[in-house]
């Protein structure tokens, strides 16, 4: 019976396992662990994850709508922002509990410690930005300006989600924001209803006309 990934990460990480046992081509541990087929919740299923926060997130949102999103990420409880930079901070302090200066030489753990402990300052940095944007960000006009900067305001977002690369169609041609557009509509609710409601029966292929035909002999 299909089964539901939790979250992306889960779902990579089965995702690699499973390669690195078929890479192995280990027969007794592939029968041991046979591959389960699961599906990822589509983004529009939970709105307050990192990737219906995406969805929600487009050009036409409202700066009020923008401002709520931002301030979800830094949600004291159950902000992702707040969660990672506990994660990294938790990281850091079990490298830093193994940091021994007395062997001569090159000291591994303290060089994790410190990059460790600068991603948990470069996180607390992002953290003390987004609430300063999110101060300022309903103040902002609501309709996008009719001029466009690219050279001075370029596009960020180059990277789709997970969930839109994965059952996608054949890559789109077109710019990021049309193929960003496009990945928001295949996980619209509404395409979603249009996918799981019975395909309408086929039309039969008008079969050919009688005009030019030999008139049968008697």
């Amino acid at each position: 019976m299909p089964e539901h990934y939790p979250s992306i990460g889960e779902a990579v990480g089965a995702a690699m396992q499973h390669n690195i046992r078929l890479a192995h081509r280990d027969p007794q541990t592939l029968a041991d662990r046979p591959l389960q087929v699961r599906y990822i919740p589509p983004p529009a299923a939970d709105p307050y994850s990192l990737p219906g926060m995406v969805i929600r997130l487009e050009e036409d949102t409202s700066p009020g709508k923008v401002a709520a999103i931002l301030e979800e990420t830094t949600s004291a409880l159950t902000g992702p922002l707040t969660q990672l930079t506990e994660l990294v901070a938790a990281s850091a302090d079990w490298a830093g509990a193994r940091v021994d200066f007395d062997p001569p030489g090159y000291n591994l753990t303290y060089d994790m410690w410190t990059r460790l402990a600068t991603a948990h300052q470069a996180l607390l940095t992002v953290r003390e930005d987004l609430e300063a944007a999110t101060a300022g960000i309903p103040a902002c006009p609501a309709e996008p300006s009719p001029t466009h900067h690219p050279d001075m305001v370029p596009v960020l977002r180059t990277r789709e989600l997970l969930h839109d690369v994965m059952g996608a169609p054949a890559p789109n041609p077109g710019t990021p924001d049309t193929r960003r557009q496009a990945a928001a509509l295949a996980t619209s609710p509404n395409t979603t209803a249009r996918r799981v409601t019975p395909a309408d029966p086929p039309v039969p292929a008008p079969g050919p006309t009688t005009a030019g035909r030999p008139r049968p002999t008697r």
